[in-house]
């Protein structure tokens, strides 16, 4: 899921930015304090595996899963030793492979997925893929997700941004092409409606790490009242944690489809 580089380019990519590393380090935060100890993780859309590796040797079982060939050789070298010793599982299939797989694949369910540094922003149609991670996970997982923030200040300065900001607006979502394909940027709202019903939007976090207790509990959803988005323009990603439903709750109907307006 991270496009035309290799291995050692993309580390190099991402590791340049210290926001960037901020990032990383909040979002590995958010997760270990959702996940529970010795637990199961999916990576989805794991690239060269940093973050496989960061958890499996925090006694973690991590299946990563990732598209990108030159992505799974470069993370199975990176991380044979805990490959070889079964704390990481690596998938290495087509995307449609990956959503066309069984429901009972041999592996354990797991009990969060987490996608760091933005794979959903390459996926044009999302309901499918959390149709899948409901098949992966246990009842009252969650997914943590990394996503381009589409209220960040710092693309102002862009035509792009003013040119789509319309479309943002009244229908939650634009596309933009780059080298990976479209890069799809979504509003909270819409990534709300995209997870349902298996899934329901919790909270939002700001993308680094937090500077205080207010940033560190994240905005609940939906939020109480207008302009919360204001505090989240800062940071390039925003966190996104979706909830599960407990088992035998009720399901609630979707509201994929209705019209909302973003982070009001």
């Amino acid at each position: 899921m991270t496009g035309a580089h290799t291995g050692t380019e993309y580390v190099r990519a991402i590791m340049a930015r210290e926001s960037d590393r901020q990032a990383r380090e909040s979002f590995r935060a958010l997760v270990l304090h959702l996940a529970p100890s010795g637990g199961a993780l999916l990576d989805f859309g794991a690239g060269a595996g940093l973050d496989a590796r960061y958890f499996a040797e925090r006694g973690f079982r991590v299946r990563a899963y990732d598209n990108d060939p030159r992505m799974c050789e470069f993370l199975a070298q990176q991380c044979r030793d805990l490959i070889e010793s079964g704390c990481i599982v690596l998938e290495k299939a087509s995307y449609s492979d990956f959503l066309a797989r069984a429901q009972d694949d041999g592996g354990r369910r797991v009990d969060v997925v987490m996608a760091n540094f933005a794979p959903l922003n390459l996926i044009a149609d999302l309901p499918p893929l959390f149709e899948r991670f409901d098949m992966l996970t246990v009842p009252g997982a969650t997914v943590v997700a990394s996503v381009l923030n589409p209220y960040y200040i710092g693309d102002a300065k862009y035509r792009w941004w003013w040119r789509n900001l319309p479309r943002l607006w009244h229908l939650g979502r634009y596309a933009v092409p780059a080298v990976e394909g479209e890069i799809v940027r979504r509003t909270p709202a819409d990534l709300a409606a995209q997870c349902a019903p298996a899934f329901t939007l919790e909270r939002v976090f700001r993308g680094l790490p937090p500077r205080n207790a207010r940033e560190a509990a994240g905005i609940a959803w939906p939020p109480c009242r207008r302009g919360m988005w204001t505090r989240l323009s800062g940071s390039r990603f925003i966190f996104l944690v979706f909830r599960k439903a407990p088992a035998g709750s009720v399901e609630r109907a979707s509201p994929r489809g209705r019209r909302r307006r973003p982070l009001t």
